[in-house]
Parts: C-alpha cells; sequence; structure tokens
C-alpha cells in the first residue's frame, strides 16, 4: 500500500491523497471511513466527490462504511471541495468528507477530512489518530443503521455565493472562464442565469481524464489557454480554477496573470468597507502589501501559518473577517471560516463595477509598489539544513527575523521567505522588495544562487 508499517504513505499534513491503488484504494478508503466515524463520534455526515474517473466508486465505498458506523450520509454528489465545507455548516452536520485529488496527476485521488462547520481536521487535529487507528484495525463497532440520503445543495450554495454580491450593481462584463475539465463548469452555468456577464467558456465540461491537461492554473504552461482567449475575445477579465475549485486564479484585461498576493489585499480592502476594523489574517510568505493595504483600511493585520488548516484556526480564533494566502486560498468568515474558489471573483468584478475600474487598475500600482517573485520552488537534498545556512548568511544582518513558518528575514528594503514543503523535498522562496524590482529580482537570485553553490 507504498507505507512503511506505522505510516500510510497517503496521510498528508492536511489530508489523505496518494496514487491509486497502490498507495490508496478502496479497502483503505472503507477503513479510513470506519476510522473517522469512530475518531468523531459523527451522526450526520456530508459526502462529496470530484470528477475524477474514480471518485464516484470511491464515495460509494465511504458511504457504505460510514453507514456500516451507524453514520447517516447526505450524499451531495459531484461538487467542489467548498460544496462539502457548505453542506456541513448550512446543514448544521456533524462532519463532511470530499474525495478529491484537486490538481494533483489523473491516478490519484485522496479525501479531505471535517467536523462541524467545516472545521478541518488536519494532523494537528486528528488526521494521525485517524492513521493510527486505520494500522490498528481500531475502527470502532460496525453497528450499521445508518441511513443515506441524496440531497441537492446547489441551489442553495448557489444562493449563499450570490449573497457577497449585488447582482443589479453588476456591469454587464464579458468573462474568460476556464474550468480545466474541473468540477467548476456547472456552477458557473447556474451562476450565469443569474448574472449579467457574458462567459467564455474554456475546457468547460467536466471530463476526469483531464483531456486538457491537469487543472492547475499555478504552473505557466497551463496559463496560456485562458491568456490568449482573454486577447481573443477582448475580455475583460479570465479566470481559471483547479480542479475542486477551491481556488481561482485571475489574469487582467491584458491577458496578465495576477499573482494571488494582490488579490489578498484587493479583497482585504473591499471586506474592510463592509466590516470596518476587522482582523484580517494573511499567511508568511509575502506580507508587505497586505499589511499596508489592511492598516491603511482601518484593519487589524494578523499573521498565521501558512496552508489552509492554520489559517482557519488562527481566523476562527480572532474572529478574522477575511483571510488570504498566496496561493489563491481566500477564507471568509460568513463562509463559516472556510476558503472558497467562487466567492473571490464574485467581490473583484463587484469592486471592478462600483469603481468603473479594471482589474490592472485595481492592482498595478501595488504590484510596482511591492514586486514580488511569486513562488520559486527548488528540490534540495536537506531542506532544514538549507534553511539552516540561508538564516547563517543573511540572518546576523536582518532588521528582522520570523519564525512562523520556515524563516522571514526582513532588511529596510527587501525581505524574504523560506520554507519547507510539507510533503517533498522542496524548500520553497519568497522574495519582496519596497519599489525595487530589480532589487528584488538581485536578491532572489543572489539566494538560489547560496541555494545551489551549497546544494
Amino acid at each position: 500500500m507504498g507505507a512503511s508499517k506505522d505510516r500510510l504513505a497517503c496521510f498528508k499534513a492536511y489530508d489523505i491523497r496518494g496514487r491509486i491503488p497502490d498507495e490508496l484504494n478502496s479497502d483503505l478508503v472503507h477503513k479510513i471511513g470506519r476510522a473517522y466515524a469512530a475518531f468523531t463520534g459523527a451522526r450526520r455526515v456530508a459526502v462529496g466527490y470530484d470528477i475524477r474517473l474514480t471518485s464516484p466508486d470511491l464515495a460509494e465505498v465511504l458511504r457504505e462504511s460510514l453507514a456500516a458506523s451507524g453514520v447517516d450520509v447526505v450524499d451531495i454528489g459531484a461538487t467542489g471541495t467548498e460544496g462539502v465545507y457548505f453542506a456541513t455548516f448550512h446543514l448544521g452536520l456533524d462532519g463532511g468528507v470530499m474525495i478529491t485529488a484537486s490538481h494533483n496527476p489523473v491516478d490519484y485521488n485522496g479525501l479531505k477530512l471535517v467536523r462541524e462547520g467545516g472545521k478541518p481536521i488536519s494532523a494537528d487535529t486528528g488526521l494521525l489518530e485517524i492513521e493510527r487507528r486505520v494500522l490498528a484495525g481500531d475502527l470502532g463497532s460496525a453497528k450499521g443503521g445508518g441511513k443515506v440520503e441524496t440531497l441537492d445543495i446547489l441551489p442553495d450554495y448557489v444562493a449563499h455565493l450570490l449573497s457577497y454580491v449585488d447582482p443589479a450593481a453588476l456591469r454587464p462584463y464579458t468573462l474568460v472562464v476556464n474550468a480545466g475539465n474541473g468540477g467548476a463548469g456547472p456552477v458557473l452555468d447556474l451562476l450565469e442565469k443569474r448574472l449579467p456577464f457574458r462567459l467564455v467558456k474554456l475546457h468547460h465540461a467536466p471530463d476526469g481524464r483531464f483531456p486538457n491537461g491537469v487543472p492547475n492554473p499555478l504552473l505557466p504552461e497551463n496559463r496560456k489557454a485562458t491568456s490568449d482567449a482573454v486577447l481573443r475575445e477582448k475580455a475583460d477579465i479570465g479566470i481559471a480554477w483547479d480542479g475542486d475549485f477551491d481556488r481561482c486564479f485571475l489574469f487582467d484585461e491584458k491577458a496578465g496573470f495576477i499573482e494571488g498576493y494582490y488579490i489578498v489585499g484587493l479583497l482585504a480592502s473591499q471586506i474592510l468597507k463592509r466590516h470596518p476594523g476587522a482582523r484580517i489574517v494573511h499567511d508568511p510568505r509575502l506580507t508587505w502589501n497586505t499589511i499596508e493595504v489592511v492598516r491603511e483600511g482601518g484593519g487589524v493585520p494578523v499573521q498565521s501559518k501558512s496552508g489552509h488548516a492554520f489559517m482557519k484556526e488562527v481566523m476562527r480564533r480572532e474572529d478574522a473577517a477575511y483571510g488570504g494566502e498566496m496561493s489563491a486560498h481566500h477564507f471568509f468568515r460568513e463562509f463559516s471560516y472556510c476558503d472558497s474558489g467562487m466567492i473571490p471573483w464574485l467581490l473583484v468584478l463587484a469592486i471592478m463595477s462600483e469603481t468603473g475600474k479594471s482589474l490592472n487598475e485595481l492592482v498595478s500600482q501595488r504590484m510596482r509598489r511591492y514586486p514580488a517573485s511569486g513562488e520559486i520552488n527548488r528540490r534540495v537534498a536537506d531542506p532544514v539544513a538549507a534553511i539552516a545556512r540561508i538564516r547563517a548568511a543573511y540572518g546576523p544582518a536582518a532588521r528582522r527575523v520570523d519564525d512562523t513558518d520556515g524563516i522571514g528575514i526582513e532588511f529596510e528594503e527587501w525581505r524574504f521567505n523560506l520554507r519547507a514543503s510539507n510533503t517533498e523535498p522542496l524548500i520553497r522562496l519568497n522574495v519582496e522588495s519596497r519599489g525595487d524590482a530589480a532589487l528584488m529580482h538581485e536578491k532572489t537570485a543572489e539566494i538560489l544562487g547560496v541555494l545551489e553553490r551549497e546544494g
């Protein structure tokens, strides 16, 4: 099963995912369902699944295992990850499980587990205990008796999405929308009927074979179809989603890809107009723009370790109105502090409609004020040792060293964050400066050079 005797390869920091069938298969999913029920004590649980070819069968196994444990299952069918979040908090359920591998290769699948209110179950909050139960066969009683109910949550979900904007105040923009053959298409079709936009649809039909490549717009090679269509259609904006559409990625009217970092600042400014003085949570990778925007808007910036589970924990603790990661995860208090790939673009279109400004006009000044490298990944033999070397090289002269997540090292005119991947022998570098793109590029190359010279 691709695991050591005391660990399973598919159990990660925030979720479960692995290659089918050697790392994840029906037998293992059945045990995970039983262990989840035993660990949480849940009585009523939502189950949804993405459009991967293996997902319907795995979802059926999961439903059966939960019912065998005495859990009543609300089957919401094919959906996005946020569909499970929504069903869990909207229906007042005890938990939810999503079958998905998001943007992983076509032969992968996985599970995302939540408690009541959409609270994530991660390695720090129970995932390791569920893994222990699976390995030990400690799966609780197979008392049976659980019922399976099929429920269409789409009408309520779409109504909730529309509550974030005033459709009558939106302008008739042209949008290029690229679902990547993932699950976003059916939701867009429903929203289209209620909004004044013209949608130019790319790779729209859900297709678990991913005929146009795995939907991961963070990869530069996956952006061309969207950017080309923006120019061809003279569109006002381009939007692309990953497979389970819990992240959206935006292109301006010039077909430029807008880093998620700047969208965090843009959304924070909008949220603060609705919630004056609110707390706004951000991750530590790129920070200066967000902190400045939040403070200028009268809000309170709060830093969290990267990762959706950590962000949600801090959001709840601080009762934050909004949280955003540069990786395009956006969290909303009204969405039970969960992340959504549909709410952000609706809010951006509302800002454009209200101001009459294009997306480029809304973010270009902030991009010039705080130019950033974007996340750069490098494979290293020992991520911990690599980070220690960089700390030794740059830390002594720094104005500030932050250990929230990896290391954040700050100087007067530039700063960077270097952190290890949770799942691969990679380190991830982000660099930004105060209005000096040349300095940002220079320091990015310098740090990469140090890493490459020292292995």
